[in-house]
């Protein structure tokens, strides 16, 4: 109504002096009214809101209080753009997670959840050697969890780092959704700089979706309670396709050249092993024909190795798209199993 007022007005003939100048202030008016309903509707924090109420049943001006406690982080950007991993081969980074006093750590950690280790894999199907690793790897047992603002980390993401906005602004939203349904005062939760969450770090949409409360107590807590965490992991492998009882991964030799097409296929498996062996590659002759891998390679110091990543190694890289983490894994768990 009052744009049409001012509409109504600019329009009309101007008889005085007094009437121009008039005509003047509320045409300004108007402009900058349009140009303030613009930036309204322009704005994606308020856009976000709206959407959240009228999809989520959020109370806007709750939500807009929350959000107002929400920072920017410079440095949250900074350490998007430069992960630390890309820039290491393999030998670097199995030095980070195979150290003797993770590896020794885990051992404890298993000890100390022997009963929840031993249901997750009866519930799930998930050996417990890589239900630990993920933990040791992820968290090193919740010692390294994050201290970074959960809320702080993803609105950065969300509102300031436009290449990746729309998958943060979603995981935003899954944020607000799983602290309203535990009770949780959204400000409190730490993470890491990407805002993933506990012991296994688990993304906000990973938690709605995977995580699970393992000891009956009501809560699905994944940043105190190991009980949880063990079984929102085992969970999520489960979920993910994880095939009890069958091998993770193990060496190839013999790749030449040739066989560049089977590692550029990618790391969901394609291929079986019998067709790898028929290409020439020497695999465990202990491992059957018919399981489905793919052929990946990692560099070192000292040259290539070559590994078969089976349907189970495959299952971890959806934990972390990343041949060097699901190795990291696979490796520290059966270490960690040694000494058990």
């Amino acid at each position: 109504m009052r744009i049409l007022s001012l509409l109504l007005f600019a329009t009309t003939p101007i008889r005085t002096l007094s009437e121009a100048l008039r005509a003047t202030y509320l045409v300004a008016g108007l402009v900058l009214l349009s140009l303030s309903l613009v930036a309204q509707a322009a704005d994606p924090v308020e856009a976000f809101i709206e959407h959240m109420s009228k999809t989520q049943g959020f109370d806007a001006t709750q939500l807009r209080k929350v959000l107002s406690k929400a920072h920017r982080r410079q440095d949250i950007i900074d350490r998007m753009n430069k992960p630390a991993e890309h820039t290491l081969n393999w030998g670097q980074y199995r030095k980070i997670f195979l150290k003797e006093k993770r590896i020794n750590k885990g051992a404890e950690f298993w000890r100390r959840n022997e009963e929840a280790l031993k249901r997750a894999e009866q519930t799930y199907g998930v050996a417990p050697q890589y239900i630990v690793a993920i933990i040791g790897v992820e968290t090193f047992y919740g010692r390294i969890a994050g201290k970074d603002s959960v809320l702080d980390a993803l609105y950065t993401l969300a509102f300031h780092y436009p290449k990746r906005s729309k998958f943060f602004t979603a995981e935003l939203e899954k944020y607000l959704i799983l602290t309203r349904e535990e009770g949780l005062d959204p400000t409190r939760p730490k993470g890491s700089y990407a805002g993933a969450m506990g012991l296994g770090q688990f993304m906000p949409s990973s938690y709605l979706a995977y995580a699970v409360d393992f000891d009956g107590d009501g809560k699905r807590d994944i940043w105190n309670n190991e009980t949880d965490a063990i079984g929102s992991v085992a969970n999520y492998f489960a979920r993910h396709g994880w095939k009890a009882g069958l091998p993770v991964t193990t060496p190839v030799s013999g790749v030449k050249p040739i066989h560049r097409k089977f590692i550029d296929a990618g790391l969901k498996p394609q291929f079986t092993l019998g067709k790898l062996r028929q290409a020439g590659l020497h695999i465990d002759p202990a491992l059957g024909d018919d399981l489905e891998t793919a052929l990946f390679q990692l560099v070192t110091d000292k040259g290539p190795e070559y590994w078969a990543g089976l349907n189970n190694f495959y299952v971890i890289t959806r934990y972390n798209h990343s041949e060097l983490y699901a190795m990291a894994v696979y490796q520290l768990g059966e270490r960690i199993r040694e000494i058990h």
